[in-house]
């Protein structure tokens, strides 16, 4: 269970639900700040008019954008070998066809960068986080549309020349599988053009949906490419929402059942991605949901020509899928299904599996052979200070324990396991949601549901926890 040398121990954080800043220094309107707070209760809602009866979380979000300084330090406080961010597309082109860069927005990376590598870490860059310039939803209606190929490889052309000496490794988009299921309208394809109300009312195009999605493909094996071409440094990755389908029983139908939604939600984009080509099983599943994809000529070798170098994914749950109608179902798990009798639950009823992170990393590695790298993983929670005025969460701690456990085992099982940033280092917003009150950090953020709060931050009894496992690299978990 040794841990490589140097394996990449940090953190994960996105522009979107940290930065805040939204309208300061010439940043311009991305699809997360026209959408407002939700809860458990109620859905978020798309609300360009930024009326003052609704919330919008990322306005001020934890305000990244002016503590990234403290933020950072703390992070090289915990040891952070790597430190997962996205750049904020609207920060360098604010409605995402401008003829120039913003000059403020890309300046703001560059010390974000130059901080980063004060402490010797090294930045893990997504390239695209849920954060399309909204204009180009209206414009375009999101990436349904072919244009946004072009402008996505500008806005890659700017910022791999002007930040190559400070990144090596970026990811082209965040969970681009998001797209071939109904939650990705809102946040990755945004095929959502004239949309005002609330998300539950928001109708899902499924055509719509994989035609951005491949528009997402040949914009990401473009940049791939180019980036191979003019910066033989650069590492490139793809990164996946990894949900992992287990059949609920070994009836057959059981069997096949998982196998379809793994082959289309887990496994489709990454064999897109990784491989260079569409894959066989998916003219099957095309055909039968009546969809057809306009690809154009040489879209196929440019997929061939743009495959990644490394794969990264998110872990949270892994899900069940039973044929039977009668079997109970689990309400809390991102996408439901089956409920897992086996398996404890988190606050929000996600179905906590340490053991299937060790069978997911498996599966990858058997499936691509490429360096792989955990890049989302926590335990979203209800933190609260104990009359010490301190946050004592050893829930946070035995769920990251178990997790690491289980990637040690992995890389005993000869997985090429490159790093792990658990999700939301700090305390952010949540996408699903966007409440401040479950919180992923081993930071503290003073900020809550209502937008008030200080901004100041406090380390979690996990802080100094994860601070031991990296000094000791993973071997003492205690």
């Amino acid at each position: 269970m040794k841990f490589p040398d140097n394996f990449l121990w940090g953190g994960a954080i996105a522009a979107n639900q940290c930065e805040g800043a939204w309208d300061v220094d010439g940043k311009g309107v991305s699809v997360p700040d026209v959408i407002t707070a939700g809860s458990h209760k109620f859905p978020r809602r798309i609300e360009p008019g930024f009326s003052t009866e609704y919330l919008y979380p990322s306005h001020e979000a934890i305000d990244f954008y002016h503590h990234y300084e403290e933020d950072i330090a703390l992070f090289a406080e915990m040891g952070f070998k790597v430190f997962r961010l996205s750049i904020n597309w609207t920060r360098i082109f604010p409605a995402g066809e401008e003829p120039e860069p913003n000059e403020a927005g890309l300046a703001f990376y560059d010390k974000v960068f130059d901080c980063c590598r004060k402490y010797d870490m090294e930045p893990l860059v997504t390239i695209s986080h849920y954060e399309l310039p909204y204009a180009l939803v209206e414009k375009y209606n999101g990436w349904t549309d072919r244009r946004l190929i072009d402008l996505y490889m500008k806005y890659c052309k700017v910022i791999f020349e002007r930040y190559q000496q400070k990144v090596r490794y970026w990811l082209t988009f965040n969970e681009i599988n998001a797209g071939t299921l109904y939650t990705g309208t809102m946040s990755t394809t945004n095929n959502f053009k004239g949309f005002h109300g609330s998300l539950a009312d928001l109708e899902d195009k499924p055509g719509q949906r994989y035609q951005a999605v491949h528009h997402q493909f040949v914009a990401s094996a473009r940049v791939v490419k180019y980036a191979h071409e003019h910066f033989p440094h650069f590492k490139m990755g793809c990164m996946i929402g990894f949900l992992g389908y287990y059949p609920y029983t070994c009836n057959p139908d059981d069997v096949l059942g998982a196998l379809k939604q793994k082959q289309m939600v887990d496994w489709f984009c990454s064999d897109v991605q990784v491989r260079g080509r569409y894959p066989s099983y998916s003219r099957r599943f095309f055909e039968e949901q009546g969809i057809s994809i306009a690809m154009e000529p040489g879209d196929a070798a440019e997929l061939a020509q743009g495959t990644v170098d490394f794969y990264t994914f998110s872990y949270y749950m892994t899900f069940c899928l039973s044929a039977d109608p009668k079997v109970e179902q689990t309400t809390g798990n991102l996408l439901g299904g089956a409920k897992n009798p086996y398996l404890k639950t988190s606050d929000w009823g996600w179905q906590i599996d340490p053991k299937g992170l060790r069978w997911c990393l498996n599966e990858i590695y058997d499936r691509y052979q490429i360096p792989l790298m955990v890049v989302e993983n926590g335990l979203g929670a209800y933190d609260v200070k104990s009359e010490d005025g301190k946050i004592h969460d050893d829930y946070r701690i035995d769920y990251m324990r178990q997790h690491i456990e289980q990637m040690g085992e992995a890389i005993a099982d000869g997985v090429d396991l490159m790093g792990y940033t658990p999700w939301g280092c700090i305390d952010l917003v949540s996408l699903s949601t966007g409440e401040m009150a479950k919180r992923y950090g081993m930071i503290y953020v003073n900020k809550f549901d209502d937008g008030t709060g200080d901004l100041s931050r406090e380390k979690k009894d996990s802080f100094e926890w994860y601070k031991k496992v990296i000094a000791s690299n993973g071997e003492d978990l205690s």
